[in-house]
Protein backbone atom coordinates (compact mmCIF):
# COMPACT_ATOMS: atom_id res chain seq x y z
CA UNK A 1 0.00 0.00 0.00
CA UNK A 2 2.70 2.63 1.15
CA UNK A 3 4.40 1.91 -2.42
CA UNK A 4 1.15 1.82 -4.22
CA UNK A 5 0.76 5.62 -2.41
CA UNK A 6 4.78 6.62 -3.22
CA UNK A 7 4.61 5.55 -6.75
CA UNK A 8 1.28 7.39 -7.69
CA UNK A 9 2.68 10.50 -5.69
CA UNK A 10 5.95 10.81 -7.53
CA UNK A 11 3.75 10.11 -10.62
CA UNK A 12 1.66 13.34 -9.86
CA UNK A 13 4.87 15.66 -9.08
CA UNK A 14 6.27 14.05 -12.40
CA UNK A 15 3.18 15.57 -13.98
CA UNK A 16 3.41 18.76 -12.25
CA UNK A 17 6.83 19.31 -13.54
CA UNK A 18 6.44 18.45 -16.93
CA UNK A 19 2.98 20.81 -17.13
CA UNK A 20 4.91 23.77 -15.79
CA UNK A 21 8.03 22.85 -18.16
CA UNK A 22 4.97 22.65 -20.64
CA UNK A 23 3.46 26.30 -20.17
CA UNK A 24 6.98 28.14 -19.99
CA UNK A 25 7.68 26.30 -23.68
CA UNK A 26 4.74 28.43 -25.25
CA UNK A 27 4.31 27.76 -29.05
CA UNK A 28 5.47 31.21 -29.42
CA UNK A 29 9.16 30.39 -27.73
CA UNK A 30 9.61 27.13 -29.58
CA UNK A 31 9.03 28.51 -32.94
CA UNK A 32 11.53 31.29 -32.12
CA UNK A 33 14.12 29.57 -29.93
CA UNK A 34 15.64 26.13 -29.54
CA UNK A 35 15.42 24.46 -26.37
CA UNK A 36 18.65 25.81 -25.20
CA UNK A 37 17.84 29.32 -25.44
CA UNK A 38 14.61 28.52 -23.63
CA UNK A 39 16.40 27.74 -20.82
CA UNK A 40 18.27 30.90 -20.61
CA UNK A 41 14.96 32.45 -21.05
CA UNK A 42 13.92 30.73 -18.26
CA UNK A 43 16.71 31.36 -16.04
CA UNK A 44 16.27 34.98 -16.51
CA UNK A 45 12.90 35.22 -16.29
CA UNK A 46 13.45 33.45 -12.68
CA UNK A 47 16.50 35.70 -11.88
CA UNK A 48 14.38 38.53 -12.39
CA UNK A 49 10.97 37.24 -10.65
CA UNK A 50 13.78 36.44 -7.29
CA UNK A 51 15.52 39.37 -7.12
CA UNK A 52 12.31 41.60 -7.20
CA UNK A 53 9.84 40.05 -5.81
CA UNK A 54 12.30 38.11 -2.81
CA UNK A 55 9.97 39.07 -0.09
CA UNK A 56 6.58 38.06 -1.68
CA UNK A 57 7.90 34.27 -2.37
CA UNK A 58 8.61 35.16 -5.87
CA UNK A 59 5.25 35.81 -6.70
CA UNK A 60 4.99 38.58 -9.44
CA UNK A 61 1.65 39.09 -9.75
CA UNK A 62 1.12 39.41 -5.52
CA UNK A 63 4.53 41.31 -5.54
CA UNK A 64 3.49 44.18 -8.27
CA UNK A 65 0.51 44.92 -6.09
CA UNK A 66 2.11 45.50 -2.84
CA UNK A 67 5.09 47.60 -4.26
CA UNK A 68 4.81 51.14 -4.15
CA UNK A 69 5.45 51.95 -7.27
CA UNK A 70 4.43 55.59 -6.87
CA UNK A 71 8.00 56.00 -4.10
CA UNK A 72 9.94 54.63 -6.53
CA UNK A 73 8.75 56.42 -9.67
CA UNK A 74 8.69 60.14 -7.35
CA UNK A 75 12.32 58.60 -6.37
CA UNK A 76 13.09 58.85 -10.27
CA UNK A 77 13.73 54.92 -10.28
CA UNK A 78 11.22 52.12 -11.01
CA UNK A 79 10.44 48.62 -9.93
CA UNK A 80 14.35 47.22 -11.80
CA UNK A 81 15.67 49.54 -8.84
CA UNK A 82 15.31 46.40 -6.19
CA UNK A 83 17.51 44.57 -8.83
CA UNK A 84 21.38 44.06 -7.56
CA UNK A 85 23.49 45.30 -10.79
CA UNK A 86 26.73 42.71 -9.72
CA UNK A 87 24.23 39.80 -9.36
CA UNK A 88 22.70 41.06 -12.94
CA UNK A 89 25.70 40.79 -14.94
CA UNK A 90 26.43 37.25 -13.14
CA UNK A 91 23.46 36.34 -14.32
CA UNK A 92 24.27 37.48 -18.21
CA UNK A 93 27.38 35.07 -17.33
CA UNK A 94 25.23 32.39 -16.65
CA UNK A 95 23.03 32.30 -19.87
CA UNK A 96 25.01 31.09 -23.55
CA UNK A 97 26.42 34.39 -25.41
CA UNK A 98 24.04 33.43 -28.49
CA UNK A 99 20.98 33.97 -26.18
CA UNK A 100 22.11 37.31 -24.82
CA UNK A 101 22.85 38.55 -28.38
CA UNK A 102 19.24 37.90 -29.46
CA UNK A 103 18.01 40.82 -26.89
CA UNK A 104 20.68 42.61 -26.43
CA UNK A 105 23.67 44.72 -27.69
CA UNK A 106 26.09 47.23 -26.61
CA UNK A 107 26.61 50.45 -28.16
CA UNK A 108 28.35 53.59 -27.81
CA UNK A 109 26.86 56.60 -25.89
CA UNK A 110 28.28 59.61 -25.70
CA UNK A 111 28.26 61.43 -22.10
CA UNK A 112 27.44 65.98 -21.57
CA UNK A 113 29.44 67.62 -21.10
CA UNK A 114 32.47 65.98 -20.63
CA UNK A 115 32.28 63.60 -23.91
CA UNK A 116 33.22 61.12 -22.83
CA UNK A 117 32.24 57.69 -24.40
CA UNK A 118 31.15 54.30 -22.82
CA UNK A 119 29.17 51.58 -23.84
CA UNK A 120 25.56 50.92 -23.33
CA UNK A 121 23.23 47.94 -23.12
CA UNK A 122 20.68 48.68 -26.36
CA UNK A 123 18.37 46.70 -28.00
CA UNK A 124 18.54 43.84 -31.00
CA UNK A 125 16.16 46.05 -33.23
CA UNK A 126 15.96 43.06 -35.42
CA UNK A 127 16.80 39.42 -34.45
CA UNK A 128 15.07 36.36 -32.41
CA UNK A 129 13.38 38.14 -29.96
CA UNK A 130 11.72 40.86 -31.48
CA UNK A 131 10.54 38.51 -34.25
CA UNK A 132 9.43 36.25 -30.88
CA UNK A 133 7.42 40.22 -29.64
CA UNK A 134 6.15 40.08 -33.06
CA UNK A 135 4.37 37.05 -33.11
CA UNK A 136 2.76 37.75 -29.89
CA UNK A 137 2.06 40.96 -31.01
CA UNK A 138 -0.47 39.23 -33.50
CA UNK A 139 -3.08 38.38 -30.30
CA UNK A 140 -2.17 41.26 -28.47
CA UNK A 141 -1.89 44.40 -30.39
CA UNK A 142 -0.10 46.01 -27.16
CA UNK A 143 2.85 43.99 -27.54
CA UNK A 144 2.95 44.59 -30.83
CA UNK A 145 3.10 48.42 -29.95
CA UNK A 146 5.95 48.16 -28.11
CA UNK A 147 7.50 45.83 -30.63
CA UNK A 148 7.35 48.65 -32.73
CA UNK A 149 8.46 51.08 -30.07
CA UNK A 150 11.71 49.10 -29.46
CA UNK A 151 12.47 48.07 -33.09
CA UNK A 152 11.66 51.89 -34.17
CA UNK A 153 14.46 53.47 -30.95
CA UNK A 154 16.96 50.23 -30.67
CA UNK A 155 16.34 50.47 -27.17
CA UNK A 156 14.08 49.39 -24.16
CA UNK A 157 12.45 52.78 -22.63
CA UNK A 158 11.08 53.72 -18.99
CA UNK A 159 8.23 55.03 -20.77
CA UNK A 160 6.91 51.80 -23.29
CA UNK A 161 5.33 49.99 -20.33
CA UNK A 162 3.93 51.87 -16.98
CA UNK A 163 3.47 50.02 -13.71
CA UNK A 164 -0.63 51.43 -13.37
CA UNK A 165 -0.57 49.53 -16.95
CA UNK A 166 -0.10 46.64 -15.43
CA UNK A 167 -1.82 47.06 -12.40
CA UNK A 168 -5.10 48.07 -14.15
CA UNK A 169 -8.59 45.33 -14.20
CA UNK A 170 -8.11 43.04 -16.91
CA UNK A 171 -4.64 44.55 -17.84
CA UNK A 172 -3.54 42.80 -20.89
CA UNK A 173 0.18 42.23 -18.81
CA UNK A 174 -1.30 39.11 -17.46
CA UNK A 175 1.42 38.50 -14.86
CA UNK A 176 0.43 34.70 -15.02
CA UNK A 177 1.38 34.07 -18.34
CA UNK A 178 5.01 33.09 -18.83
CA UNK A 179 5.70 35.22 -21.69
CA UNK A 180 4.79 38.18 -20.17
CA UNK A 181 6.75 37.33 -17.24
CA UNK A 182 9.73 36.92 -19.88
CA UNK A 183 9.31 40.55 -21.35
CA UNK A 184 8.83 42.30 -18.08
CA UNK A 185 11.84 40.45 -16.91
CA UNK A 186 13.83 41.72 -19.75
CA UNK A 187 12.76 45.06 -19.78
CA UNK A 188 12.89 45.81 -16.48
CA UNK A 189 16.71 44.30 -16.43
CA UNK A 190 17.56 46.30 -19.71
CA UNK A 191 16.19 49.43 -17.42
CA UNK A 192 18.39 48.25 -14.80
CA UNK A 193 21.43 48.15 -16.93
CA UNK A 194 20.67 51.45 -18.57
CA UNK A 195 20.19 53.38 -15.37
CA UNK A 196 23.21 51.65 -13.66
CA UNK A 197 25.71 50.79 -15.91
CA UNK A 198 27.64 54.02 -16.39
CA UNK A 199 25.95 55.84 -13.37
CA UNK A 200 29.16 56.79 -12.39
CA UNK A 201 30.47 58.64 -15.48
CA UNK A 202 27.70 61.04 -14.78
CA UNK A 203 28.65 61.80 -11.68
CA UNK A 204 32.29 62.03 -12.11
CA UNK A 205 32.81 61.70 -15.96
CA UNK A 206 35.22 58.41 -16.28
CA UNK A 207 35.99 56.91 -19.43
CA UNK A 208 35.64 53.22 -19.26
CA UNK A 209 35.00 52.51 -22.92
CA UNK A 210 36.07 49.05 -23.84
Amino acid sequence: MKKTLLLTFSILILLITISCDTKYSTAELKSNFTNEEINDLKEITTFFVKNVCAEYDSDLKKCFRKINHDSLTASGTGIWARIDFEEQKKMYNRISPSTFDKIWMYCESTYYPSGTKSKDICAVAFGKYQNYLAELGKSNPRIAKYADRIQASGAFNGFDIQYYEILKPNSVFDLNDPNIQLILAIHYLSLNDEMTRNAHLIEQNEQTFE
